[in-house]
């Protein structure tokens, strides 16, 4: 069993105007930062700047460097029209080979069901990649409220669903590299 703390990649999923996923990932973040068996690092696709066309890019490549040196990943995705933003969708598929074997995580927010669609369609996009989705997830419905000028303090079910996710993250984390150390992911 490792003793050195899981490098966890916590990425900010939307590029829009006035999002809020900066806010949710801060939140989220400081809840990992209670908990020494992580080391958390932020990638925030905005200061990417990742081409649509995938075509090479130095974004793509502190991307690929960023998953790659990540025992484990926590999407951060708005709902938007029932799904997830295209800028992930675009990060996604623009990284391939360092995804694979990573155990992966989600914190959503949006609309009356918290992002759920979103997440949903994101385990999909994950098993395809050859990721292995945690169970647990964090969702907010009605974000602006929680997170906006006046917000409330969120504890409760989000703080324990987050807990539950980052003990499932280390436990799946803890066992790829384990694997790792016997052999290479056999998806490479």
């Amino acid at each position: 069993m490792t003793t050195s703390p899981i490098e966890l990649a916590v990425v900010v999923g939307s590029v829009r105007p006035g999002r809020l996923g900066p806010t949710v990932a801060e939140w989220f973040l400081r809840i990992v930062a209670e908990r020494p068996e992580f080391v958390a690092n932020t990638i925030d696709l905005i200061d990417l700047n990742l081409p649509a066309d995938l075509s090479p890019s130095p974004g793509a490549d502190t991307l690929a460097a960023g998953i790659s040196s990540a025992d484990a990943v926590v999407l951060v995705t708005p709902e938007y029209n029932h799904g997830y933003p295209g800028s992930l969708k675009n990060a996604l598929d623009i990284v391939k080979y360092e995804w694979r074997g990573k155990p992966v995580g989600f914190v959503s927010y949006g609309g009356l069901y918290g992002g759920a669609r979103a997440v949903e369609q994101l385990r999909q996009v994950a098993a395809e990649l050859h990721m292995v989705s945690v169970r647990d997830s964090v969702g907010f419905p009605r974000a602006r409220k929680t997170f906006g000028p006046d917000p409330v303090v969120v504890d409760g079910p989000a703080a324990d669903s987050a807990a539950r996710m980052l003990d499932q993250l280390h436990w799946w984390a803890t066992a790829a590299t384990t694997q790792r150390a016997l052999r290479s992911y056999p998806g490479q």
